[in-house]
């Protein structure tokens, strides 16, 4: 998750340095697809190629809303709201397809 003054994020990100390893678990990710959305009830961004604020290469599903600042308390209830619904739907996804990703721990 994060939140700056312009927007908040919330995803789920591949960091292993090994690509081939990243790649394995992002295609499990990818075979999951539609369970993920359907708990989510909604469509995420998948990019495999992506890079953080530190210019690491990083794979990311993820959503976002923009227009909104965590240093505007008016903007807390949404904040909120963006986080906790997708945190619990991520829980719940979780608990479904955890026994997936037993093979790369």
């Amino acid at each position: 998750m994060a939140a700056d003054n312009n927007s908040a994020s919330i995803a789920i990100e591949l960091t292993h340095p090994d690509i081939s390893h990243k790649q394995l678990v992002f295609e499990q990710f990818e075979q999951m697809k539609n369970l993920l959305h359907a708990i989510l009830q909604e469509d995420w961004i998948w990019k495999f190629i992506n890079f953080d604020e530190n210019g690491k290469l990083v794979s990311r599903i993820y959503t976002e809303i923009k227009e909104v600042s965590i240093y505007k308390k008016d903007d807390w209830p949404e904040l909120i709201r963006f986080f906790k619904d997708r945190i619990i739907a991520l829980d719940e996804f979780w608990s479904s397809a955890k026994y997936i990703f037993e093979t790369f721990r």
